[in-house]
Protein backbone atom coordinates (compact mmCIF):
# COMPACT_ATOMS: atom_id res chain seq x y z
CA UNK A 1 0.00 0.00 0.00
CA UNK A 2 1.28 3.26 -1.21
CA UNK A 3 2.44 6.09 1.83
CA UNK A 4 -0.35 9.19 0.50
CA UNK A 5 0.84 12.48 1.02
CA UNK A 6 -1.79 15.33 0.57
CA UNK A 7 0.32 17.85 0.33
CA UNK A 8 1.70 16.32 -3.07
CA UNK A 9 0.24 18.15 -6.07
CA UNK A 10 -0.82 14.37 -7.76
CA UNK A 11 -2.20 13.00 -4.43
CA UNK A 12 -5.47 11.00 -5.22
CA UNK A 13 -6.08 12.23 -1.33
CA UNK A 14 -6.88 15.64 -2.40
CA UNK A 15 -10.03 14.32 -4.46
CA UNK A 16 -11.35 13.30 -0.75
CA UNK A 17 -10.34 16.30 1.02
CA UNK A 18 -12.22 18.79 -1.96
CA UNK A 19 -15.31 16.52 -1.16
CA UNK A 20 -15.58 16.60 2.90
CA UNK A 21 -14.56 20.13 1.90
CA UNK A 22 -17.76 21.02 0.28
CA UNK A 23 -20.14 22.51 2.21
CA UNK A 24 -23.18 20.44 0.77
CA UNK A 25 -21.46 17.41 1.55
CA UNK A 26 -20.93 17.93 4.90
CA UNK A 27 -24.72 18.70 5.33
CA UNK A 28 -26.00 15.36 3.39
CA UNK A 29 -23.64 13.39 5.16
CA UNK A 30 -24.79 14.93 8.10
CA UNK A 31 -28.59 14.59 7.27
CA UNK A 32 -27.66 11.03 5.89
CA UNK A 33 -26.38 9.99 9.10
CA UNK A 34 -29.83 10.28 10.85
CA UNK A 35 -31.56 7.40 8.42
CA UNK A 36 -32.70 7.36 4.49
CA UNK A 37 -33.82 9.73 2.94
CA UNK A 38 -35.66 10.53 -0.55
CA UNK A 39 -34.35 13.54 -3.17
CA UNK A 40 -36.81 15.63 -2.09
CA UNK A 41 -36.95 15.11 1.00
CA UNK A 42 -32.96 15.76 1.36
CA UNK A 43 -34.32 19.31 -0.32
CA UNK A 44 -36.13 19.80 2.33
CA UNK A 45 -33.97 19.34 4.62
CA UNK A 46 -31.06 21.17 3.39
CA UNK A 47 -32.29 24.99 2.75
CA UNK A 48 -30.51 26.46 -0.30
CA UNK A 49 -29.33 23.77 -1.88
CA UNK A 50 -30.41 23.55 -5.50
CA UNK A 51 -32.04 20.73 -7.33
CA UNK A 52 -28.70 20.87 -9.76
CA UNK A 53 -26.20 20.72 -6.79
CA UNK A 54 -27.74 18.24 -4.77
CA UNK A 55 -27.92 15.65 -7.89
CA UNK A 56 -24.56 16.45 -8.69
CA UNK A 57 -23.22 16.10 -4.86
CA UNK A 58 -25.02 12.75 -4.58
CA UNK A 59 -23.66 11.36 -7.59
CA UNK A 60 -20.14 12.47 -6.24
CA UNK A 61 -20.85 10.88 -3.08
CA UNK A 62 -22.19 7.81 -4.51
CA UNK A 63 -19.02 7.57 -6.57
CA UNK A 64 -16.59 8.23 -3.87
CA UNK A 65 -18.44 4.95 -1.91
CA UNK A 66 -19.77 7.71 0.63
CA UNK A 67 -23.52 6.82 -0.13
CA UNK A 68 -25.86 4.40 -1.66
CA UNK A 69 -28.53 5.02 -4.14
CA UNK A 70 -31.26 2.55 -4.07
CA UNK A 71 -34.54 2.81 -6.92
CA UNK A 72 -37.75 1.46 -5.78
CA UNK A 73 -39.66 0.45 -8.72
CA UNK A 74 -43.20 2.00 -7.83
CA UNK A 75 -44.80 4.73 -10.58
CA UNK A 76 -43.19 6.72 -10.72
CA UNK A 77 -40.03 5.57 -9.81
CA UNK A 78 -38.54 6.06 -5.78
CA UNK A 79 -34.77 6.97 -5.29
CA UNK A 80 -33.64 6.63 -1.56
CA UNK A 81 -30.25 7.81 -0.68
CA UNK A 82 -28.62 6.03 2.29
CA UNK A 83 -24.76 6.35 4.19
CA UNK A 84 -22.60 3.10 3.09
CA UNK A 85 -20.60 1.66 6.00
CA UNK A 86 -17.19 3.44 4.32
CA UNK A 87 -19.81 6.96 4.94
CA UNK A 88 -20.48 6.15 8.22
CA UNK A 89 -16.88 6.47 9.41
CA UNK A 90 -16.50 9.63 7.99
CA UNK A 91 -19.67 11.10 9.44
CA UNK A 92 -18.07 11.72 13.06
CA UNK A 93 -15.73 13.65 11.51
CA UNK A 94 -17.53 16.18 9.24
CA UNK A 95 -20.17 16.43 11.58
CA UNK A 96 -17.34 17.69 14.51
CA UNK A 97 -17.19 20.64 11.25
CA UNK A 98 -20.51 21.25 11.60
CA UNK A 99 -20.59 21.13 15.48
CA UNK A 100 -17.17 23.45 15.32
CA UNK A 101 -19.37 26.07 12.90
CA UNK A 102 -22.26 26.29 15.11
CA UNK A 103 -20.34 26.76 18.25
CA UNK A 104 -17.88 29.61 16.79
CA UNK A 105 -19.66 31.20 14.33
CA UNK A 106 -19.98 34.14 16.98
CA UNK A 107 -15.91 34.36 17.11
CA UNK A 108 -16.04 34.22 13.82
CA UNK A 109 -18.23 37.35 12.80
CA UNK A 110 -16.62 39.24 15.21
CA UNK A 111 -12.94 38.69 13.74
CA UNK A 112 -14.38 39.08 10.57
CA UNK A 113 -15.92 42.60 11.39
CA UNK A 114 -12.28 43.44 13.13
CA UNK A 115 -10.57 42.19 10.11
CA UNK A 116 -12.77 44.37 7.19
CA UNK A 117 -12.78 47.80 9.43
CA UNK A 118 -8.86 47.53 9.54
CA UNK A 119 -8.90 46.61 6.05
CA UNK A 120 -11.43 50.30 5.22
CA UNK A 121 -9.18 52.38 7.74
CA UNK A 122 -5.79 51.39 5.51
CA UNK A 123 -7.88 51.77 2.18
Amino acid sequence: MPAWNPYASACPTRLVLDRVGDKWAVLLLGVLAKGPMRFNRLRREIEGLSQKVLSQTLKSLERDGLISRKAIPTVPVTVEYSITPLGQTLTATVDALRIWAETHIEEVLVAQKQYDEAAALTA
